[in-house]
Parts: C-alpha cells; sequence; structure tokens
C-alpha cells in the first residue's frame, strides 16, 4: 500500500484515486485529516491519516514526513468508523413515508443496493437478518452491521439507512441486536399464534371465555375505516381472541420491557405473518385495537395475507382477492398510524403497484434471498462448472432445507443438469422450482466442508463475486431497481 503515499500528499485533490485503487466517494476530512478506504489485494482496507490514525488498529506506512495507518475490516475498526462518521451507523428510519429492507446474507450486496437508493427517495435498511439466517450462514450480527457500514462509506451514502433484527423470537436475541445498536426490531410472533381456530364450530367457539370488558369494546359496534364497516359477531371475536390472545401479551410484555422501560432507541414492528392462517382484515383491526389500548408504538405491522407470499417467486394465489384486502389492510394501518409492511417481498412484481396505490407510497417491503439468487445466477452464468456441483449438492440437501422454509417446490419441475447447455443455465432462475431450490438452500451451500475441512464452496464463491463485484452489482441495481419502479408506479401519477 506504500504506492498510496502520492495520493496522500496530494489530499484533498481526489482526481488520481481511482488510478491509485482509492474509492473516490469515501474520502472524509476528519479534523483536518483523511480517512478513506482503497482496494487492497483481498479486501478493501481503510486508510486514515493524521491523527485520524490513532482510530483504527492497523499497519501504520511512511510516506515522507507524514504517515497512514492501512486497517483491515475488523469489528473495531467499524465501531470506530461509526463513531467518527455517524451516517455509517443505522438510524431509525422505519417511519420515514417509505422504507425498503434489503437482507444481504452474504455481506456484498450493499454496494448495488446503495445504487438504487441513490434513485429513490425510500430509506433502505441496509442490515437485516433473522436469527434463523445467520445459525444457517455461521455469521454474525456483528457481521451484518459492519458489512453495512463499510460499504456506506465507500460508496458514500449519506441520506441514513437501518438495521433490522428481523424475526426475533427470544428476549436474549432482541437484547443481543439492541446491544449493537440495531435501530428497527422485528418481532416475530409466530409461536404465540394458535393455528386451527378458523375451522371451529360455533358450540366449540362458544366455550370460549373473553377477557372482562371485551366483549363490550366490540360487539353491537360498527368500526368505520375510510368508509368501510367492520363489525365482529361472537364468533369471530372469539376467533380473533383464541388466535392472536396469547401473541398480544407477548408483545406487549416485549414492549414494556425493552422500548418503554428499557427506553431502546429503535423502531418495533409485529409480524404476523409467518403462519398458515392469513389475517383477515377485521382480525388486523383487532390486533391493532388491541396492542394500541396497551399502548404498545409501533411504527409497522406485517400480517399474514391472502394467499401465498413464498420465497423467491411472485405471488401466488386470487390477485382480486389481494387487492381487496390490501386495500382494508392499508386503510388498517393508516387509521392506528402506522406502516403496512410487506415480507417475504422479493419478486412479487404482480403485487408491487397495488401495494403502492393502496398504501399510498407509504409502506416498508422486505426482500432478502432475492439478493442471494441474483450471486447464484451471476455464477451459473460465468462459472457454469461450479454452479453445476453447487447445483447438485443443492438437490441432495433440499429435504433438509425444506424443515425451515414454506414452500410448494416441485423437484420433477427442474430441467436435468444434463440436458442443459452452459449457455440455458441462467434460464434456471427464470422458473420457480429451481428458484425456489437455490434459495431455501444457501446455508447448506455456504457452510458444507469437505473431508479435509475446508470450505467446498464458500472460498471460490466469494472469490468470484469479489472479481466480479461490478458485475453483481449491475444485477442487484436492475433487479431491485425492479421492485421499486413498480411500487412507485402504483402512486405517483
Amino acid at each position: 500500500m506504500e504506492k498510496l503515499c502520492e495520493f496522500v500528499k496530494d489530499l484533498p485533490d481526489t482526481a488520481k484515486a481511482v488510478e491509485f485503487g482509492v474509492y473516490p466517494e469515501s474520502v472524509n476530512e476528519l479534523n483536518g485529516d483523511y480517512v478513506f478506504m482503497a482496494k487492497d489485494e483481498e479486501a478493501d482496507v481503510i486508510v486514515a491519516t493524521g491523527k485520524a490514525q490513532e482510530l483504527f488498529e492497523g499497519e501504520r506506512v511512511t510516506c515522507g514526513a507524514g504517515a497512514y495507518v492501512v486497517a483491515p475490516k475488523t469489528h473495531k475498526n467499524a465501531n470506530a468508523l461509526r463513531a467518527a462518521f455517524p451516517f455509517t451507523a443505522p438510524v431509525q428510519v422505519l417511519k420515514k413515508t417509505r422504507t425498503f429492507g434489503v437482507g444481504d446474507r452474504l455481506g456484498i450486496a450493499a454496494p448495488g443496493h446503495i445504487r438504487v437508493f441513490k434513485d429513490y427517495d425510500a430509506y433502505p435498511i441496509l442490515a437485516q437478518q433473522s436469527i434463523r439466517e445467520l445459525n444457517l450462514t455461521e455469521r454474525t450480527y456483528e457481521d451484518v452491521l459492519d458489512a453495512a457500514s463499510f460499504y456506506v462509506f465507500r460508496d458514500g451514502y449519506k441520506r441514513g439507512f437501518g438495521a433490522d433484527g428481523d424475526h426475533l423470537k427470544k428476549p436474549e436475541e432482541i437484547e443481543y441486536a439492541l446491544s449493537l445498536g440495531f435501530s428497527m426490531i422485528t418481532l416475530d410472533c409466530s409461536e404465540h399464534i394458535r393455528g386451527g381456530v378458523e375451522t371451529m364450530t360455533h358450540d366449540e367457539l362458544a366455550k370460549t371465555e373473553l377477557p372482562a370488558g371485551m366483549a363490550e369494546r366490540y360487539l353491537g359496534k360498527t368500526f368505520t375505516v375510510e368508509g368501510e364497516d367492520l363489525v365482529f359477531d361472537e364468533d369471530e371475536l372469539r376467533r380473533c381472541y383464541l388466535i392472536y390472545g396469547e401473541a398480544l401479551t407477548f408483545a406487549s410484555g416485549i414492549y414494556d420491557k425493552y422500548f418503554r422501560k428499557g427506553g431502546a432507541k429503535a423502531d418495533f414492528e409485529i409480524s404476523i405473518d409467518e403462519t398458515a392462517t392469513p389475517t383477515s382484515p377485521l382480525q388486523h383491526y383487532f390486533v391493532a385495537n388491541e396492542l394500541t389500548r396497551e399502548g404498545v408504538d409501533i411504527a409497522t405491522m406485517a400480517p399474514r395475507f391472502c394467499g401465498e407470499f413464498q420465497k423467491g417467486v411472485d405471488y401466488i394465489g386470487d390477485l382480486a382477492q389481494f387487492e381487496r384486502e390490501l386495500k382494508t389492510h392499508a386503510a388498517i394501518a393508516r387509521h392506528f398510524g402506522y406502516k403496512l409492511s410487506i415480507h417475504s417481498g422479493s419478486d412479487k412484481f404482480s403485487t408491487f403497484k397495488l401495494i403502492g396505490k393502496y398504501t399510498k407510497g407509504n409502506f416498508h417491503v422486505k426482500t432478502a434471498g432475492t439478493n442471494w439468487l441474483e450471486a447464484m445466477r451471476a455464477v451459473a452464468t460465468a462459472r457454469p462448472a461450479l454452479y453445476r456441483e453447487i447445483h447438485e449438492y443443492a438437490l441432495s440437501m433440499f429435504a433438509e432445507a425444506k424443515k425451515f422454509y414454506h414452500v410448494t417446490t416441485d423437484l420433477t419441475k427442474i430441467p436435468a443438469l444434463d440436458t442443459l447447455s452452459d449457455a440455458e443455465l441462467p434460464s434456471l432462475f427464470t422458473q420457480n422450482d429451481a428458484r425456489q431450490l437455490i434459495h431455501i438452500t444457501y446455508g447448506f451451500i455456504l457452510t458444507v466442508k469437505d473431508e479435509a475441512g475446508n470450505y467446498r464452496f464458500k472460498d471460490r464463491l466469494y472469490k468470484f463475486w469479489r472479481e466480479e463485484e461490478d458485475v453483481y452489482s449491475d444485477m442487484l441495481y436492475a433487479h431491485i431497481g425492479k421492485h421499486l419502479a413498480l411500487l412507485y408506479e402504483g402512486f405517483q401519477k
């Protein structure tokens, strides 16, 4: 890195930045000194001059009468970066008009994402992972947050981004995310939502005793939301309570502990979508009304919509029914003062205009696995032999992977690899069953080792993705950009 000496001597002139492997948009002044990022042989590094050197741990390089430090992308250096440059730390953005979550399972997708959000006014949640994803990829929340911070600094994104502890179910998980400064917690209430209630008979429902005052709050009343009347009968009210009563107690307790009393500086999202039972508009109103009564301040809520929001494929179901119910769901969210959150939003292209329209451009949409799929599409395009090896392994692990995700994948519909030329491999990513095969086996692909204890695919994959960073960035810019373009088309005239 001695070649940087000439560049450092010329600062603040950045005309030769690219020539010296420096990212021009990363050059930031700090009390008269400079911090920036540069390309090294295997990874980007932080470079700091003058007194700014003291902030980072790394290799000191003498430069004439001066010096600079070359610092690796460690967690300690990430903390130093966030302290020195607040724009690299996550902030609460969920209550902004439009937000979009882009889960990055690999820690390399942010360059493409940042390009998208330089074009749109929606605020990104660049760091977004569930504990399930962390376990499957052998990553940590430190890894997730640091990756976002480094790329935000490198690529000069200063509008603000969020960090989401996604689909958290346990207090210790919430504490973990909050301790690192995550600016959003998504509480997954699925384990407290009762199934099988929809098929209960009137006599079975009648055996349920409602909490004191609940019948008086709902029965014999009409709740009007943006001109639509919502009316509860006794059976439906008991269904609402049986399905969501325990979840409401759980959510209220978490909010009280960490937000009301704990003073967490983070936005709070309620997720009731990871269940087999769709959330009817009436049930949505019930949940929102009960949370409001308990003083629970939520920024967003994710109901379980009718039809199927499966991973990595378009909406499956009656689109007309979805539109009717979405209109009411969005109205209920506005009525109670929060945004509607759309989970498993990856590639739901047939719904995006409707979502933009009925939310009036006030939405939170989450994507995750589609970024991984684009990374693997790049492999299929440029490293066909490697992709074939991975695809065969994914087929062998599909049954195990399916334990973690609800999909309706039919492996018999995926073309056999020996029938496809190398040039035809990328076409697999236009076929839903093949997409879901690769989508849900990511953890196994990234962590499997050979008999010698070496990663079977991971090292080769990351080497390829680093070499082809611009290709992957272009693919994400186009793919995630398509999501945003359709959402905006729904509400922009």
